[in-house]
């Protein structure tokens, strides 16, 4: 088992670019990491690592090394898959990802019950709303919403989702309500976005009579994390266009209002991804199953109130 961590610290080095951020994936300190490099160098007999200030590149070796080291993790993972799967006792790690509101209200909740559930499955989660490199952070799950057009992975659709354009009384008292979209860009709304590296909506798209039609919204200013922006609407900054679900307690205790309901957004789809390897993994089946009827169950009771 100890040359088969060191290939698996090696596998990481290389896809992360740094022992640092190796040790934190894999919960092993820098140090340790860069004892397990030489071990497996000094077994090997080469040199896998340039090493420079900022990052470790892989040698002409460490590259061809890689190509076979990585398929020998993943037969690994597979064969013990089989064998959880054949015993009917799954167990090892999870590593989910999701974004952040979607995390803490749907998801985050449900990995105690989870485990407890399945005790000797153990679940890392990663809340963030950047777009997460699946394959490069070595996800077994993500939780989205919104476009998902990588066809590298596998999705499983949980349910669509109602958006909802939502504002403060205080900003319609101020600014006034739009009574079309049009007004969004002609009377100059603050619209606020959730912009990030790799995010693709830079639009907001409504449904209206003559189908989807795309707006180019502007804002004073925007961000990466969904909660400011709702907390920067409810302040009576501006207008946010957020799934229903998220919003839903605070248009019922009228702090936000829905705006143009008769021309919403067009619904967004939260989806579980997962590279294609991963459903044969029982325990991987067992969360995709436990959290889709989870969030789903959620989710309805947050939009009838309950």
């Amino acid at each position: 088992m100890a040359y088969l961590d060191n290939i698996a610290v090696f596998v990481r080095v290389v896809e992360l670019g740094n022992l640092s951020a190796a040790g934190r994936d894999m919960r092993i300190s820098p140090a340790v990491a860069s004892n397990r490099i030489k071990e497996l160098e000094k077994h090997l007999g080469v040199r896998l690592f340039n090493r420079t200030t900022r990052q470790l590149m892989p040698t002409e070796h460490g590259t061809v090394f890689y190509s076979g080291a990585k398929q020998v993790l993943e037969a690994v993972t597979e064969a013990e898959a089989a064998v959880s799967a054949l015993s009917g006792q799954p167990r090892g790690t999870i590593k989910v990802t999701a974004p952040l509101g979607l995390g803490r209200r749907l998801v985050a909740s449900g990995i105690p019950d989870f485990h407890d559930k399945y005790p000797d499955i153990e679940v890392r989660l990663r809340l963030s709303d950047h777009n997460v490199d699946i394959m490069k952070e070595g996800i077994d799950v993500a939780f989205r919403l919104g476009i998902i057009e990588d066809s590298s992975l596998r999705m499983r659709g949980i349910m669509e989702c109602e958006r909802v354009l939502v504002a403060a009384p205080k900003y319609l008292e101020t600014r006034g309500e739009p009574a079309e979209p049009q007004e969004l860009i002609g009377k100059k709304h603050d619209c606020l976005m959730l912009r990030y590296s790799g995010a693709r909506e830079y639009v907001w798209t409504l449904q209206t009579a003559d189908g989807p039609r795309k707006f180019e919204v502007h804002g004073p200013y925007d961000t990466d994390d969904g909660d400011v922006l709702t907390g920067w609407a409810l302040s009576g900054r501006g207008i946010i266009n957020k799934p229903r679900f998220e919003v839903e307690p605070f248009i019922r205790d009228r702090r936000l209002k829905v705006i143009l309901p008769d021309t919403p957004p067009t619904p967004v789809q939260f989806a579980a991804v997962y590279p294609h390897k991963k459903l044969q993994d029982p325990k991987v089946r067992l969360l995709l199953d436990f959290m889709a009827e989870r969030c789903q169950r959620l989710i309805k009771d947050i939009l009838a109130g309950k």
